[in-house]
Parts: C-alpha cells; structure tokens; sequence
C-alpha cells in the first residue's frame, strides 16, 4: 500500500500526542487509532499498525520507570499475573454479553473516576519512601484484576488478532516504524515530565482522557 508523504506528517504528529499522553494517564490510542483511519488505512490496517507503534512507545516508557525506580517490581509481577487472569476472564464474558452493555456501564464510571483523580485528599504525590503493605498489595492486585477483566471485556482476543494481522502483512511496516520512533518520542518526553511534575500534569492530562473517554461513549449514542 502505497502512503503518501503527508500521511507520515499526520500520523507522526498524532503519534507522538498519544504517546505523551499515554506515558502520563493512558489512552493513547483514542488519539492515535481515529487518526491511522481518518488518513485512508482500512480498519484491520490501522488496528494492527496502531499497535505496533503503541507497544513500541509503551516499552521505552515502562523501561525509564523501571530505571528511576518508579516500579515496584514485587508488586508489579503479580498484578501482571492477575491483570492476564483478569483479561482472559473479561474476553470469555465478551463471547457471552452485548458489548453495549459495557459502554452503558462506562457512562457512570467516568464522573466517579474523575472524583477519585481530583480528589486533592486521595491523589497526590508522596515525597516519602514508599512500603509495600498487605493491604496495598491486596488492592494493587485486586485492581489489577478487575482491570484486566474490563480490558479483556472491551477488547477481547486484541493480542490474538494483531499477532494474526502481523503473519498476514496487516502491519504497514514502514508506516509502523516512522509512528513507533514518533511514539517512543512522546512517550519519553510524557514519562520523563510526569516524574518531575507528578500529579500537576498527571490530573489535567487524565481529565483530558476522560472527557475523550465520555465524547467517545456519548458519539456511540
């Protein structure tokens, strides 16, 4: 598939936003993915090739977090375990349930979110060394769980379906590659501004994410 020269301008710029918000709250990819399809790329094209850059992005962040120390690997590695628990759990309930349902669900949830995110008493930034307790190992996995159900539940089999799209040359490669550097970019610049401005850029940037979050859920109505 041929791209044209623009197509990596706005792709690139696009990428690069969504990165930086993505290293700082998540949900990159409500900026990346529409635009990957407002250039032309068919939806199994965009998809695919919106991961790849994401992952790459994803990766470079998660590595600087690691190496300042952000990462409490005692407690990260079983949340991940449950996190995948909780994903596989999530993908078999979407077999079984409209998907309607969630997105019902979500309208609620967003206010509530945003009460918890501007709640100056519940989420701030410690100056303090941090100890991992029973009871924050047990919400971290508790959360991590229902997350990964939720994950799962919106978007079940995603890694199946992009590994297939990879094999079949649903990736568009060089797109793909120029999108991940511009990724990695702004995810590098993201995680490096949230370590220095913590919760400042953390709550305006997840406020942003939740006002997509409500625009997307509203556009589906």
């Amino acid at each position: 598939m041929p791209i044209h020269f623009l197509t990596y301008i706005i792709v690139g710029t696009a990428v690069f936003i969504a990165g930086f918000v993505d290293a700082i709250a998540g949900g990159g990819g409500l900026i990346s993915l529409p635009v990957y399809m407002m250039v032309g790329l068919p939806a199994h094209n965009a998809i695919a090739t919106n991961k790849m850059s994401s992952t790459c992005g994803t990766a470079l962040s998660t590595i600087r977090f690691i190496k300042n120390g952000l990462i409490h690997m005692k407690l990260a590695l079983p949340s991940v375990f449950l996190a995948i628990i909780g994903s596989t759990i999530g993908a078999h309930l979407a077999l079984m349930t409209n998907n309607d349902i969630l997105e019902k669900i979500m309208i609620p949830i967003l206010p509530i979110t945003a009460f918890f995110v501007f709640n100056k008493n519940l989420f701030h930034d410690h100056h303090h060394s941090f100890k991992i307790t029973r009871r924050t190992m047990l919400v971290s996995l508790l959360a991590a769980f229902i997350v990964g159900i939720y994950d799962g539940f919106y978007g079940p089999g995603t890694g199946t379906f992009l590994t297939v799209y990879l094999f079949n040359g649903q990736v568009i490669i060089g797109l793909g590659l120029f999108a991940a550097l511009c990724n990695m970019a702004g995810n590098y610049l993201g995680s490096g501004m949230m370590m220095s401005k913590g919760s400042k850029v953390v709550k305006p940037v997840i406020g942003v994410v939740l006002v997509m979050l409500l625009l997307k859920m509203v556009h589906v109505y």
